[in-house]
């Protein structure tokens, strides 16, 4: 079987509230086989500086239910030393959602370049905002 390259991402939640805005977009990215979400994980630091992480079942009502509804696939791949090193960046008050995924979508051209016995010499992601401006200048 192949495999598409993993990602994780970081999305920050200033005053700690944390909204079930975004799992309706990750269930459109599962259900058409866009990504597969690999494990999800809630950080939250208090006015103190205190770093707890969340279980999704914790979450505010109005966040928690659309979260659950999420597959995740290897739950437990995000772990405790992932919430230190986002707890460190984090400001106090604030919050962090990671998200591991696959990219399926590329797993056919992964399996691709195996076979054509081609390496990847590097992978370079450029952040929506920076590519939003780069291509609207002008």
């Amino acid at each position: 079987m192949a495999f598409g390259p993993v990602d994780v991402v970081i999305i920050g939640f200033p005053g700690n509230k944390f909204t079930g805005r975004i799992a309706p977009a990750l269930m459109e990215l599962v259900d058409s086989g866009t990504v597969r979400i690999l494990d999800l994980l809630f950080v939250s630091k208090d006015a103190d500086g205190v770093t707890t992480t969340i279980d999704i079942v914790d979450l505010d009502p109005d966040a928690g239910p659309a979260y659950l509804d999420v597959s995740v696939h290897a739950a437990g791949a995000l772990g405790p030393e992932d919430a230190e090193e986002v707890a460190d960046d984090l400001e106090p008050n604030s919050s962090a959602l990671l998200i591991a995924f696959e990219n399926t979508w590329a797993a056919k051209f992964t399996q691709a370049c195996r076979d054509a016995d081609a390496v990847l010499i590097d992978m370079i992601r450029i952040p929506a905002e920076v590519a939003e401006a780069a291509l609207t200048e002008g």
